[in-house]
């Protein structure tokens, strides 16, 4: 494995708001009486960070100890529960990821971290496929979000490939109706013949 530590923060019981309200939620509007109980944690995934820093973190940035349990790469998993996550898709800002690698940076301002955070819910009781399956689409919005791999990611760090150079149209203004018909029908523009 790469350099990605992976760290889980679950909010005690008593402060557990949101995995009860999501609990009922699923009892009374899908009406899935089989959940035991629901458990939501954010998954942190963070890179470039000294284990100084990562170590200051935990307390600081990540969890607020009185509150908040904090697990270290391993989420414990009950043998009548199953889980699954969620991601923003690429492109849509993840504010919680953000404002974690500026906390860092407060921490440590010579270190460059790269942070992505995730909602790991734990479904507690023996709800079968089709309910689980359920379960994920209620939690999961498609317009900004998408079901996370549950596999750490060697590297945080995304590398783009250079794009080619933009095409420079020329002469065009010139062109005979058929040429300049041609030319449109071959790029594909996004405007209409008469732009």
């Amino acid at each position: 494995m790469g350099n990605v530590r992976r760290v889980f923060v679950e909010k005690k019981a008593p402060f557990a708001i949101r995995s009860m309200e999501l609990a009922d939620e699923i009892k009374s509007y899908l009406n899935i009486d089989s959940v035991k109980g629901i458990r939501v944690l954010v998954r942190y995934d963070i890179e470039n960070i000294s284990d100084e820093t990562y170590n200051k973190a935990l307390g600081a940035v990540f969890s607020e100890p009185p509150v908040d349990i904090l697990y270290e790469e391993q989420l414990p998993l009950y043998s009548d529960s199953r889980s699954f996550s969620i991601e923003y898709l690429p492109g849509q800002f993840d504010q919680r990821a953000d404002s974690a690698e500026q906390c860092v940076k407060l921490l440590n301002e010579t270190e460059e971290p790269v942070i992505r955070s995730a909602t790991t819910y734990i479904v507690e009781g023996a709800v079968s496929d089709a309910e689980f399956e359920r379960i994920k689409a209620y939690c999961i919005n498609p317009v900004d979000s998408r079901e996370a791999s549950e596999t750490k990611p060697d590297t945080l760090v995304t590398k783009f490939e250079v794009p080619a150079d933009v095409a420079i149209l020329t002469g065009f203004i010139s062109e005979s109706d058929e040429e300049v018909e041609k030319r449109y029908d071959s790029l594909g523009l996004a405007m209409t013949k008469a732009d």
